[in-house]
């Protein structure tokens, strides 16, 4: 069937690519029609250029913490927590004392941003790494003053004791207290606490750090 050039208005054989007439190209191309974006999608990019907040346009999972802004609430939660230990305060209580107030510190320092129960846990942990880290360079500077040193081995010495009476059967707590009482035992008893240490306040501190993060992720933030 014939039809007609859509530049010249002259008849052409159906099927020739140009016009005999006037070579215009008669290659037609259908253009799909525009898919019209989803209305929750064009709500938010309209958001987005109203100048709303980035957490109010940006997924919450999606928001990463900041390892920068995270280090300096960690060691002062961490030297807050040492400092708390060595007033006599109970050293589980001090650990979780001390993932609680990193939170509180970081949420301070980046007011308005997503606090997260992960990130909690993660400020506790840097939090009981730090602390863990400044209560073994204090037993490794104390190692090497004579009589700080000759002091800390009478008090643990003293401590296994105390134990040792409590439970006077236990051949265990006999044998740690005999293994004690010669410099390689102390140093290698020593390593074991710092390792066991280093565990407690890991654990313990992210433990402090989720609470942190459950009770003050829910307050209104102003």
């Amino acid at each position: 069937m014939d039809q007609l050039c859509y530049k010249c208005g002259q008849l052409v054989v159906e099927g020739r690519p140009f016009c005999p007439h006037c070579l215009a190209p008669q290659i037609r191309v259908l253009v799909a029609e525009p898919v019209a974006a989803p209305a929750a999608l064009v709500h938010t990019i309209n958001s987005a250029e109203d100048g709303l907040p980035a957490s109010e346009t940006v997924p919450v999972l999606a928001v990463s913490m900041g390892w920068s802004q995270a280090v300096k609430p960690a060691l002062l939660a961490a030297a807050v927590g040492v400092v708390l230990m060595a007033l006599r305060l109970y050293p589980f209580v001090a650990m979780l004392v001390m993932g609680f107030l990193a939170v509180l510190l970081y949420q301070q320092s980046r007011p308005g941003a997503p606090l997260k129960t992960a990130i909690g846990i993660r400020l506790g942990a840097l939090s009981g790494l730090f602390a863990s880290g400044f209560m073994t360079l204090l037993m490794v500077l104390g190692t090497l003053i004579p009589d700080v040193r000759d002091k800390l081995h009478e008090k643990t010495i003293e401590y296994f004791q105390q134990a040792a009476a409590t439970q006077p059967d236990n051949p265990q707590i006999r044998a740690l207290l005999e293994q004690l009482k010669t410099p390689e035992g102390y140093m290698a008893i020593m390593i074991a606490l710092g390792v066991l240490l280093l565990a407690l306040s890991i654990v313990l501190g992210s433990v402090g750090g989720a609470l942190g993060a459950t009770v003050l992720g829910r307050r209104p933030r102003s």
